[in-house]
């Protein structure tokens, strides 16, 4: 399953060829051209001579991950977060390093060392250490090195009738989902750009930009849901199994109005269920395309995700086919003269 593959491989920020590769041997045979520019973003273009407006679809590559910033003399490693980790997730987690996948296991002192006022606190980075099974640094240099970076071990399943979960859903499922919009044949320049290093500042998304110049852009974006207790139905970002969602506005982009209004009008034409993103925190990719050279309107359609930037993340499969169906009708409108 593409999806399982994808989430299955592991490429953080700067480190996102083995993703790129499993992507170039998925799309070859869909587009006309390919190709990986110096940062590592990788372009995809169909139909680049034919007449019409430019549009770039973007998904980015990386995860979340840590990264070995020292080895220890009892063999153990010290790390620090790349993008968004919440510390608290991380302890007796499971991880993998470097290009071997070294198993490791993050480790903490033992609570019942701690002293009381420690168990009232929630552990930092710097109280916690992965255990690759050396004794000593010498072992321990001998598998890791300072920069490879470790990554969670989680494996894709399908749960209940409706959902999956994985590591890595951000971005993942906007990888998969462009890579099914690509089997599809269209008669104006569509460009699928999956980019690298978004979870530290957005910086692929910029650069792949400036090169494909696009007339509109969207951005297909796995973001966060709180559908969970004790967060009130009116504070939930998104929920998970009500439909794909639609940015209005969030720290990195004030999507195009007129792009949102057009697909929430083909969502109602094609009956599929839709939701707005109600949590401004956060950005994606769309922040740099939108600012690209003279500017570029864009949107965002993303899909939700329970415990992003977690060991673990949960997405519904309805969800992902209705976002793949309504971006597909995007595209199709244009195809068919429709307004943009």
């Amino acid at each position: 399953m593409l999806l399982k593959r994808l989430t299955e491989a592991c490429g953080g920020p700067g480190q996102e060829h083995e993703v790129r590769d499993l992507i170039r041997s998925e799309v070859t045979g869909l587009v006309d051209e390919i190709r990986t520019d110096a940062l590592g973003n990788l372009i995809t273009v169909k139909n680049g001579s034919k007449s019409g407006p430019r549009v770039m679809l973007a998904a980015h590559m990386d995860e979340v991950a840590l990264m070995i910033l020292s080895i220890e003399k009892s063999g153990l490693l010290k790390f620090s977060p790349i993008g968004g980790i919440d510390p608290r997730v991380l302890v007796a987690k499971s991880v993998v390093i470097g290009k071997n996948r070294v198993p490791g296991v993050i480790g903490s002192k033992p609570i019942h060392l701690q002293r009381p006022e420690e168990r009232q606190k929630a552990l930092t980075i710097d109280e916690l250490y992965i255990d690759i099974g050396a004794s000593k640094k010498e072992e321990a240099e001998k598998l890791v090195s300072i920069g490879d970076l470790a990554y969670f071990t989680t494996k894709f399943a399908e749960i209940g009738p409706d959902k999956y979960k994985a590591k890595a859903l951000d971005d993942r499922v906007g990888c998969a989902m462009l890579i099914d919009i690509l089997r599809d044949n269209y008669q104006f320049p569509l460009y699928g750009v999956f980019t690298v290093q978004e979870e530290v500042g957005l910086r692929g998304a910029g650069t792949a930009a400036y090169q494909v110049q696009p007339d509109i852009a969207i951005v297909l974006e796995g973001t966060t849901a709180s559908d969970v207790p004790e967060i009130p139905e009116h504070k939930h970002a998104t929920s998970v199994g009500k439909g794909p969602c639609l940015t209005l506005m969030d720290s990195s982009v004030i999507p195009d109005q007129r792009l949102t209004a057009k697909l929430l009008k083909l969502a109602a034409e094609y009956n599929i269920p839709v939701q707005y993103r109600r949590n401004t925190a956060g950005g994606t990719d769309a922040g740099k395309i939108q600012q690209s050279r003279t500017g570029v309107r864009v949107a965002v359609v993303a899909l939700p995700c329970r415990y992003i930037h977690s060991p673990v993340s949960v997405c519904s499969k309805s969800d992902y086919e209705n976002a793949v169906k309504l971006v597909k009708a995007f595209l199709r409108s244009i195809e068919e003269g429709g307004e943009i």
